[in-house]
């Protein structure tokens, strides 16, 4: 057993319950057997968590790994615009620079306080190898719990679409790679470390029976999907241009809304829009710092909450959000919302809970990972915040949330460490770094 003590605990529960100084207790089962205020009387690895406050792991809910290998190219330019410099690049992709960008991506990661990452990997270059295995190694490698999908794009340039045709792939080989995919790696067990789903890339570079089919595809085999939408302006142009309608309407006409969907980005949504989402359940992967520096815009994240839809937040990919800490996204979560809608717009503690359990809702793992509760899996966070970056600041998920990013102390996935006092223990910061050096 590893008992964690002496520490302030956000257990992120349907109550909200936080203790100034309380206890965790993992079994050795790899779950949550105990958590309350004071200390704890039984034996174990004991964990002395002063100066700390411990949460629930964060969920990254969208992401691209392999951009880790192309970050800082395009870095003035709109979405379309920044698609249309690195689709070549990106081209040229394969299994070894994919693993190595994976590698790094999710070590990074563990580092900035997440325990679960969603990847949406839609390239798949000929002669590039198998890349989707090489990430689910990668993230073996760090102890991330992982939930990749299985992208694709059929939509090139000579028919309309914005990728060029090189980086395409023919519609029925994407449906059976992805169903393969499933077949092979997909684990829908309670304890999972590895889960697929289905995610044609964007309604400008997949075509209607792509998304039709692959939709079709997940709900058989019961994985979930994923997609971006309404991410900026210029694709909402696209879809009223080409296909009559919203985004969100697009969507809908293609069984596309339901509460085993979540989509990325949901910046430029009408309020009909909001209100078909939290109708039909279809959950948003709000990603504020991508969305800034791309120029997209401000995400209506309060009044999707409002509204009932289930939001989580994502890095997104590296190569549009070279910072890539998920820890950092609580706080651009809260400062977006407020520059929208004031300064209650969005609470400290309500971006802890997009960063947690809001995550784990989009995935589809609400009820094992996203909050501290006795039965769910240990995947926790123990973060410093007695250094001079948060001195001063009493209310402890105010200073994680509004301080500057916060060390992690200890990360557990399934109650086995991944990091330790600010460093990797599965893998070598250095070793990673030199291995992405050597494939760019």
């Amino acid at each position: 057993m590893i008992i964690i003590e002496n520490c302030a605990v956000a257990t992120v529960d349907a109550a909200g319950t936080e203790y100034a100084d309380g206890h965790v207790v993992v079994g050795d089962d790899g779950r949550i057997a105990a958590v309350g205020p004071g200390s704890y009387a039984g034996a174990g690895r004991r964990v002395d968590g002063d100066g700390c406050l411990i949460t629930p792991g964060l969920v990254n809910t969208h992401h691209h790994l392999y951009q880790w290998a192309t970050r800082g190219l395009a870095t003035d330019s709109t979405l379309f615009g920044w698609l249309q410099t690195l689709y070549p690049i990106w081209g040229r992709i394969d299994a070894e620079t994919v693993g190595a960008a994976a590698g790094a991506a999710l070590g990074w990661l563990a580092l900035s306080g997440c325990t679960t990452s969603m990847d949406h990997h839609y390239v798949f270059p000929r002669d590039g190898g198998d890349v989707l295995e090489a990430e689910i190694l990668a993230a073996r490698e760090i102890g991330l719990r992982f939930h990749p999908t299985r992208g694709s794009m059929d939509l090139g340039q000579s028919q309309g679409g914005l990728p060029p045709d090189n980086v395409v792939e023919d519609t029925d080989e994407a449906l059976a790679a992805t169903e393969a995919a499933i077949d092979r790696w997909h684990d829908p067990s309670p304890e999972s470390m590895l889960r697929i789903g289905v995610s044609p890339c964007s309604p400008f570079s997949v075509t209607e029976r792509l998304m039709t089919e692959a939709a079709a595809l997940a709900r058989r085999k019961g994985v979930r999907l994923h997609t971006h939408l309404a991410e900026t302006d210029d694709e909402d142009d696209f879809c009223r241009e080409k296909f009559d309608c919203t985004p969100v309407e697009y969507a809908e006409r293609l069984g596309w809304l339901g509460e085993d969907v979540w989509l990325a980005h949901g910046v430029h949504l009408d309020d009909a829009s909001v209100a078909k989402l939290a109708a039909t359940g279809t959950g948003v992967a709000h990603c504020p710092s991508s969305n800034a520096r791309l120029g997209a815009g401000l995400a209506r994240v309060r009044d999707l909450l409002d509204a009932g839809v289930p939001v989580g937040l994502g890095v997104d990919g590296a190569a549009s959000q070279e910072a890539s800490h998920l820890g950092e996204e609580l706080r651009q979560a809260l400062y977006v919302a407020r520059l929208r809608g004031g300064p209650t717009a969005l609470t400290a503690r309500e971006s802890l809970r997009l960063g947690t359990l809001g995550g784990a809702r989009l995935l589809g793992r609400q009820d094992d990972i996203g909050s501290i509760e006795v039965g769910k899996l240990a995947d926790l966070v123990l973060w410093r915040l007695d250094g001079l970056g948060h001195a001063g600041i009493g209310d402890k998920v105010a200073a994680l949330v509004l301080g500057p990013a916060a060390p992690v102390e200890l990360a557990l996935v399934n109650g086995a460490p991944v990091v330790e006092r600010g460093t990797l223990v599965n893998a070598d910061a250095a070793g990673l770094t030199a291995r992405l050096l050597r494939k760019i």
